[in-house]
């Protein structure tokens, strides 16, 4: 069985309080943990006090005897210390001395630090040290009594009679000891850039980096970026398989085609977001091509189904010369394309003519929509085409340069067509994304 090793600095309220009667933090955690071997961090001001009364070996030879055990004490004296305020001292001492107590110490050995002891300069090292070196120990806090600030009073300490009079010398005492959870430092870092990533909608590398953390501390959130990335890349399969309550949450439309468009509007913006614009306009064309369509079957009534076939080989839909044949559909656009009308798949090109010709002819004329269709087809016949066929660099200016509309504006309208395709969706759905940030967000702040 390996060994309990403690490191602690000496403090004002130990070993006993002449104020409450109560063992300061170094005795307690003695009484508790009973460790077999101690170090001892003594400024010039507790060499002075052992040196006087020997209150510290007394007591804690006291407590061995009281617990029938044998103590290895090792007393660390810096008899020059008086300036006890200063960190970086404290900071650049006790370093070394832990790596080499650390250096020595068994596989199977348990390393205690005392952070109640000590100057403040000295307890905030000691935490320093742990996150920063990333040390596999057990931080003891110990809390005051009365749960407030411990008064300090050196004057005519009578040490043997004040372990006489020490109220943890009973064998129910309360054990004032807690343990404290230091996070690693590279923890720390690492979860601060997983944040960054989630803010950014990268959760490719989000999900990257959490994987590589240890399991126990990425739990509570590490599911909700899987999610994420499985939402970003359109696969509610995956989403469904991770049977996560918590993920019902991020989708405000829940099923069917209304949340297939939607999401693939909100997987658009993020894409503009992150500065991917030519992905973001090489996307564009199919949801403009299945909003036009249900424009067309919202406003009009007319279901473009009915005049195509599908071709399963090919996995994609084409125009039926026999479904067609004697339509008002089919005169409308061979006309438009002066008798050259191709039965090929349908395109975007093909429904703008429909919706203009209906929606002209409509009782109630929608100069709007056909301005927003127009407007949606220009940019995807400007840019999205170039795009898609050479190799240019894409930017927000070029966007609006090309098309005369930035990447915020084409989103907007995107959002607008939703409505005269028939498919209301509230305006703080919108912000989904965010708000599965935030959440993924909260849940790393939690334990």
């Amino acid at each position: 069985m390996g060994k309990t090793i403690l490191f602690s600095p000496i403090g004002g309220t130990d070993p006993i309080s002449q104020d409450n009667y109560k063992e300061g933090a170094l005795l307690h955690i003695c009484r508790f943990y009973k460790p077999d071997e101690i170090y001892l961090y003594m400024s010039k001001e507790i060499i002075e006090n052992e040196k006087m009364d020997q209150r510290y070996s007394y007591c804690l030879e006291k407590l061995d005897e009281a617990q029938d055990r044998k103590t290895i004490y090792h007393w660390i004296e810096r008899a020059d210390l008086s300036d006890v305020h200063i960190f970086n001292y404290a900071f650049e001492e006790f370093k070394p001395i832990i790596t080499e107590i650390v250096a020595q110490m068994n596989e199977d050995d348990v390393l205690l630090l005392n952070v109640s002891s000590g100057t403040p300069a000295m307890k905030s090292a000691l935490l320093v040290i742990v996150t920063m070196i990333e040390l596999n120990c057990k931080v003891i806090q110990v809390g005051t009594p009365n749960k407030a600030m411990n008064e300090h009073n050196h004057k005519g300490y009578l040490v043997k009679e004040l372990w006489e009079m020490n109220e943890d010398n009973v064998p129910d005492c309360e054990n004032r000891c807690e343990e404290v959870k230091c996070p690693a430092l590279s923890l720390i870092k690492n979860e601060e850039i997983i944040k960054k990533h989630i803010q950014a909608y990268d959760y490719a590398a989000a999900l990257s980096l959490a994987r590589s953390l240890p399991q126990m501390k990425t739990k509570n959130y590490l599911p909700l970026i899987e999610v994420a990335q499985y939402r970003y890349l359109l696969d509610f399969s995956g989403v469904d398989k991770m049977h996560l309550k918590e993920a019902e949450k991020f989708f405000p439309v829940k099923s069917g085609d209304n949340k297939k468009y939607f999401e693939y509007a909100l997987n658009l913006e993020v894409k503009y977001k992150r500065g991917e614009y030519a992905d973001f306009l090489r996307a564009i064309s199919p949801l403009i091509a299945d909003l036009f369509e249900l424009i067309l079957k919202c406003q009009f009534g007319i279901n473009i189904d009915r005049y195509c076939r599908y071709d399963k080989k090919l996995n994609f839909r084409t125009w039926d010369s026999v479904r067609l044949q004697n339509t008002t559909i089919f005169d409308v656009l061979n006309t438009f394309f002066n008798g050259q009308f191709k039965f090929g798949p349908v395109y975007s090109s093909q429904l703008i003519v429909l919706i203009e010709h209906y929606a002209s002819k409509a009782e109630n004329k929608s100069t709007d929509l056909i301005s927003l269709v127009n407007a949606l087809r220009d940019v995807e016949q400007n840019l999205r085409n170039k795009v898609a066929h050479q190799i240019i660099s894409v930017t927000d200016e070029s966007i609006k340069k090309e098309t005369g509309f930035t990447g915020k504006q084409i989103i907007d309208m995107i959002k607008k067509t939703f409505k005269f395709a028939g498919i209301n969706i509230s305006k703080e759905y919108w912000t989904s994304y965010d708000d599965m940030n935030n959440k993924i967000l909260k849940a790393m702040e939690c334990e």
